[in-house]
């Protein structure tokens, strides 16, 4: 009788409150409620799906749960929150409604939520959720609960939303929440195409074809190469189109196919594909050419193809099948300005528009982390919405925005969080977001880390450095990563960790916003050596030891790394384990004693000014420089090595060493020569040693090579050093690329 009584007085509450002008919607009251979930009769599985999301989330937040119900055995008088295609539909949007867009409406009493095709349903749910039931989903973990006794929505509701872009990914670990997707309207790849990416090698793969069909390749320099298909030939065409029939068959549901080269360049130069090229200004003539010919097979099927590389420009005299989307990418462009200023990617705003005139379906392959340094500090926040702006404003249809991937890297959460909403809303205020999402997800470390994010991206900005998706926290010591600067934020991070005392979910979300500092101190300790900030430290009586507690400090970064669901630290690279075992390396190689340390070194051709390291005392600072070509390397791109060292006074000489990396990958070479003089005068030099290393034959693994001269037994009284280094003359024919030159480095010049 009791709570028959309750149930009543909440009716007459409710009721009258919706009479006059638009009264608020009392959904739930004091832990009660008369609202049902009405959803179609014949209602889809999305339907279904979203009608008990919006349940358990309704019951989470108040404890009552509302029944679902079928519109047409529930009385029109009982109130409702009516989901997807009901009769009530046309009274929130008359038609047909743009596909994975959504209406919330208010009608009378009732809550109308309706969508167009694909998930719009689902996304118009968590968006009800998310703004009318205070819960957030920041990131790939449970969503934040807003508990309430009520629930009351105001009575003039008109929300349509439809997302800006056609295709949305954001490639963080948080995509692989299902929920997380459908809560911020994202996609995944592996769920829409049937091919992604870079497909020729899939389709036509070289391990199978190219030791019996070399023609079936790139002719490149006169040699066929198996970089790229000959896609000039009809085998190749009907091997492609084969294959493609068979992953169809296997994969009826995909929605886009990719049809693009492979990673590399070596691109076909046969008379039938360079033709086409000549008539189109560059080699994405045959590509597009190709491309077509596949669409036109299939012509229900949707393709993509990539402008990427030396694909980059538009042709000039086909244009794309109706059914093939551009996927253009903007790789080469620096990230510390928007893309519609930045410098670096002016081809890309050319590229942009010139595709633009021949199709209206282009997707931008976007970059928003630094791909060799994934967890490094990446200050380009202020760059995501004015960058989606750019691309919505240039008639853009979808982007990849390509994080980190599974593994986690610096501000993974907040950056797939702003993105998903750049994603929805071009124009929404990302400021006001990153401020919310630091309170929310950080709680009461939230004032540090917010004191954090700021500090980093101020200072970024006042150094003017570029923000480079190749780049590496070593580069930025003097810049926005200096020692004080790094004190700086360490400071604020022990606040935030202290602030976060006693509530485990923060004290772990706040240690892995710390990893990035942490990973950036250990990196500069390798560039720093035997200096201050460095990983040694000088007895009394000369010798060096590896710094206190350094060791314990690697330790506790693998286990937070590996706590935190890092995988690798690099796009491709090692993971937290072989991470330490580097470092286990390094302390076990210890310092190399030279009587060069800080000697005066001069150079007779420029070193490559992108990996300046410490410039010309690189080679005598006595740090080496290990297996990363970034740092303490100085690098010869395209000239020799001409290193002259003046010891200041003539000294007793018995060995001179030094290492040159290997690292076909970044086109680093050994030396072609290397020839090892002293003089007394700094005239009259005399040969110490020359050396022929062996040829550089084809391999992509990298290593330190070690040159090392002892003047036969006798010991050479000198005080200059001159070492010559000669670079290849051209590359090698299985590493060749027409824009690129063969490159040395060198880490050190030991004089002993």
């Amino acid at each position: 009788m009791y709570m028959r009584l309750l149930i009543g007085l909440f009716l007459i509450f409710n009721l009258g409150a919706c009479k006059g002008a638009a009264q608020d919607l009392v959904i739930v009251n004091n832990n009660l409620s008369i609202y049902k979930i009405i959803i179609p009769a014949d209602a889809s599985k999305l339907e279904i799906k979203s009608a008990s999301v919006l349940q358990d989330y309704i019951l989470k937040v108040t404890g009552v749960q509302l029944p679902i119900g079928n519109e047409k055995k529930e009385p029109l008088k009982t109130p409702g929150i009516y989901l997807g295609y009901t009769a009530k539909k046309d009274i929130a949007y008359r038609g047909k409604m743009p596909p994975e867009s959504y209406q919330l409406k208010t009608d009378g009493k009732d809550l109308i939520i309706c969508a167009g095709s694909g998930k719009g349903l689902i996304y118009g749910v968590y968006f009800f959720i998310e703004n009318y039931l205070h819960c957030r989903k920041l990131a790939g973990e449970p969503a934040f609960i807003y508990v309430s006794t009520d629930v009351t929505i105001p009575g003039r509701i008109n929300d349509f939303h439809k997302p800006d872009f056609i295709y949305r990914e954001v490639y963080y670990p948080a995509s692989n929440d299902p929920e997380y997707l459908e809560w911020h309207q994202l996609q995944q790849l592996d769920d829409l195409w049937g091919l992604w990416g870079h497909t020729f090698n899939k389709l036509l793969p070289a391990d199978t074809y190219f030791k019996t069909h070399p023609e079936y390749y790139a002719l490149v320099k006169g040699v066929r190469q198996p970089s790229q298909p000959d896609l000039s030939n009809e085998e190749v065409f009907r091997i492609i189109a084969d294959e493609l029939k068979k992953r169809m068959a296997a994969h009826p549901d995909a929605m886009y196919w990719s049809i693009s080269p492979n990673d590399d360049n070596g691109y076909c130069e046969c008379s039938l594909c360079k033709a086409t090229d000549n008539e189109n200004g560059g080699p994405s003539g045959s590509l597009i050419k190709f491309v077509n010919r596949i669409a036109v097979a299939f012509p229900d099927k949707t393709f993509t193809t990539l402008a990427y590389g030396y694909t980059h420009k538009a042709p000039t005299s086909l244009k794309p099948a109706k059914n093939v989307y551009v996927f253009l990418s903007d790789i080469d462009a620096f990230r510390d300005k928007p893309l519609s200023e930045e410098g670096t990617a002016a081809t890309f705003r050319k590229d942009l528009k010139a595709w633009g005139g021949i199709t209206p379906n282009i997707f931008v392959w976007d970059y928003i982390t630094q791909f060799t340094n994934y967890l490094a500090p990446f200050p380009n926040l202020h760059t995501l919405k004015a960058n989606m702006q750019f691309f919505k404003d240039n008639g853009v249809k979808g982007v990849f925005a390509q994080g980190s991937g599974t593994t986690y890297s610096e501000w993974a959460e907040l950056r797939s969080y702003l993105m998903a909403k750049v994603f929805e809303d071009s124009k929404v205020e990302t400021t006001e977001l990153t401020n919310s999402f630091i309170d929310y997800y950080y709680g009461s470390a939230s004032p540090y880390l917010q004191q954090y994010q700021d500090l980093l991206q101020s200072k970024m900005l006042e150094t003017h450095r570029h923000l480079d998706i190749y780049g590496n926290p070593i580069n930025e010591w003097s810049s926005y990563l200096t020692p004080e600067q790094l004190d700086l934020m360490s400071s604020l991070m022990d606040k935030a960790e202290a602030a976060a005392e006693g509530k485990p979910q923060t004290q772990q979300r706040v240690i892995r916003a710390r990893l990035p500092l942490e990973y950036t101190v250990l990196q500069q300790a390798r560039f720093y050596g035997i200096e201050k900030h460095g990983i040694w430290v000088k007895d009394k009586n000369g010798e060096y030891s590896l710094k206190p507690k350094f060791a314990e400090k690697i330790s506790r970064f693998v286990a937070n790394c590996k706590k935190a669901g890092v995988t690798e630290l690099s796009e491709g690279g090692l993971t937290p384990d072989q991470y330490q075992a580097e470092w286990n390396n390094i302390i076990k190689g210890g310092v190399t004693k030279t009587i060069a340390l800080g000697a005066k070194l001069t150079l007779q051709y420029p070193y490559a000014e992108d990996y300046p390291a410490k410039a010309n005392r690189t080679l005598t600072d006595g740090n080496p420089g290990y297996n990363d070509f970034s740092y303490n390397w100085l690098c010869f791109y395209g000239t020799p090595m001409v290193a002259t060292i003046d010891l200041g006074k003539k000294a007793s000489i018995s060995a001179i060493k030094m290492h040159f990396l290997d690292d076909p990958r970044h086109f680093i070479f050994q030396p072609e020569k290397i020839t090892v003089e002293v003089s007394e005068d700094g005239t009259t030099y005399h040969s110490f040693g020359d050396y022929k290393p062996a040829p550089n034959t084809e391999h992509f693994e990298v290593g330190v090579k070690e040159y090392r001269s002892n003047n036969g037994s006798r010991n050479a009284q000198a005080r200059f050093i001159r070492v010559t280094a000669t670079n290849l003359a051209t590359l090698p024919a299985w590493r060749y690329r027409d824009n690129k030159k063969p490159m040395i480095a060198c880490d050190e010049i030991y004089v002993q």
